[in-house]
């Protein structure tokens, strides 16, 4: 017997804990299934189900491959536009955030307030915020930008104080010690140091926020959610499929490419 097997003996077995671990969860799992109900489903639910397969197998492909401005084509652009328009100005609006929520650059009340402010902005959903935008700005693509926009900022803000955090501050004392200005700090110092994970976020980000705008359609925020729920409204199960297609080849390939481009950044 090596001497991690005699570690792994040796080592403590809090019974007591595994067992009171596993009861919970277990209790808790039965409790979920009182949400099941399956008396609520009805022939005609199945058959819906039926035809919503068969929609998704025998698109409209006309539908599919038009190009006009009621095509899937052209309502994928116009998603892909709101979420990285929206990625885009939350990762600068994120920026000045994280710096006031990092612990290690501002004072820790400061970074206490802001990461509340944070916490607040990340509490509250993205269709909340697309149905409070909606009314200030009427439905559109511009609403979807702007719910996208501070619907970014929570998560990204976050991850950009944990890179914050692990900045290596011997660089920025060393150039302290040789009379570097904060410009000359900033440029030389903390930059290169936070580009490529801030990049690397950011697409992370824009696929989610992909997601994000296909759903923020739903409330009429524009993208392709709208036609999708208007032809699941009206029963027109080969639109359906047509539009589902478009959606999930779109984001399969951009999270293909997000990846790779993410990979790279982060090993070099």
């Amino acid at each position: 017997m090596d001497v991690v097997e005699k570690q792994l003996y040796a080592s403590p077995r809090n019974y007591r804990y595994l067992i009171t671990t596993s009861t919970i969860l277990f209790g808790l799992f039965i409790w979920s299934l009182t949400a099941v109900n399956i008396n609520n489903i009805e022939e005609s639910g199945l058959a819906i189900a039926q035809n919503i397969i068969l929609g998704i197998i025998q698109p409209d492909l006309e539908l599919l491959l038009n190009i006009s401005d009621k095509g899937v084509l052209y309502l994928l652009v116009e998603t892909i536009a709101i979420a990285f328009l929206g990625t885009i100005i939350g990762s600068f609006l994120a920026v000045p955030l994280a710096f006031l929520s990092a612990s290690n650059i501002v004072p820790k009340p400061v970074s206490f307030i802001t990461r509340l402010l944070l916490i607040a902005i990340r509490t509250v959903p993205a269709l909340i915020y697309g149905l409070m935008f909606i009314r200030v700005t009427g439905q559109g693509p511009f609403t979807g930008v702007l719910t996208i926009s501070l619907v970014s900022i929570g998560m990204l803000a976050k991850l950009y104080v944990d890179a914050i955090e692990d900045l290596d501050t011997s660089i920025l004392e060393s150039m302290t010690s040789i009379g570097c200005t904060t410009f000359e700090k900033i440029r030389y110092g903390i930059i290169p140091q936070l580009f490529a994970m801030f990049l690397s976020i950011v697409i992370y980000r824009f696929d989610m926020n992909l997601r994000e705008a296909s759903v923020l359609g739903l409330v009429g925020a524009g993208g392709i959610g709208a036609p999708l729920i208007f032809a699941m409204n009206a029963y027109r199960w080969n639109e359906v499929g047509s539009i589902l297609i478009g959606l999930v080849v779109l984001i399969l390939l951009v999270e293909w490419s997000s990846n790779r481009f993410r990979n790279k950044l982060v090993r070099g």
